[in-house]
Order: structure tokens, then C-alpha cells, then sequence
């Protein structure tokens, strides 16, 4: 149970650190959100916690692929806030992004790379 705490916490912890760091600058705190911290947290505790090799690979795998129908949404975000108020833009990155992820399975599907 204390490595399940530890690891909420050292998670949480780097979401708390972007923000913050967000809050004093705009281009240091998108770089940071930018780096895959959040993936390589995750493959070190799939390693920690002893899974095998192709478990960590796969999902090094598969967050290649899940991250490139997200990308609009980077875009659409700014975009859209100043229009539309944050919770309706967050609902339509949300929606966008949920539409771009199945458009992109397809696409992928087309190509041998099975998403779902």
C-alpha cells in the first residue's frame, strides 16, 4: 500500500510542479507538460514493479500513436478559449480530440497498426 501512495504522489506531484511552474512562465511550463514525463513515470514504475519487456515496449508503442491524434487539440485550445469560455472549450478539445483518435484508428488500421 505505501508504494501504491508513493507513486500518487510522486504522479501528482510532477502535475502540481507543471502548474506552478505554468503559472510563472508560459514557455517554460508547456515545455516541461511537452516532455513525456508522465509516459516515462509510468514505464519506470512498469519496470519497478517487475513486468516484462514487452509490456514497458508496448506501451512506449502504442503512447507514440496515441499522442498524434491529440495534437489538434493543442491548437484548437487557444483558439477556441477566448470565444468560448474554458469549460466549453475543454468539452470541445475533448470531442475533437475523441473524433480525431477514431479517424486516426481507421486511418492506422488501413496500414496494419491496430489501435483498438
Amino acid at each position: 500500500m505505501t508504494w501504491i501512495i508513493t507513486k500518487y504522489l510522486l504522479t501528482a506531484g510532477m502535475v502540481v510542479f507543471i502548474s506552478e511552474v505554468a503559472k510563472r512562465s508560459d514557455r517554460l511550463g508547456g515545455f516541461i507538460a511537452a516532455l513525456p514525463l508522465m509516459t516515462l513515470l509510468t514505464l519506470t514504475w512498469l519496470y519497478i514493479e517487475s513486468q516484462p519487456e514487452g509490456k514497458i515496449a508496448n506501451h512506449a508503442y502504442y503512447t507514440f500513436w496515441y499522442v498524434i491524434p491529440t495534437l489538434p487539440m493543442f491548437l484548437l485550445f487557444p483558439y477556441l478559449l477566448p470565444k468560448l469560455g474554458f469549460w466549453l472549450t475543454m468539452g470541445a478539445s475533448i470531442v475533437v480530440t475523441v473524433v480525431c483518435f477514431g479517424l486516426f484508428t481507421v486511418l492506422m488500421k488501413n496500414f496494419g497498426i491496430e489501435l483498438l
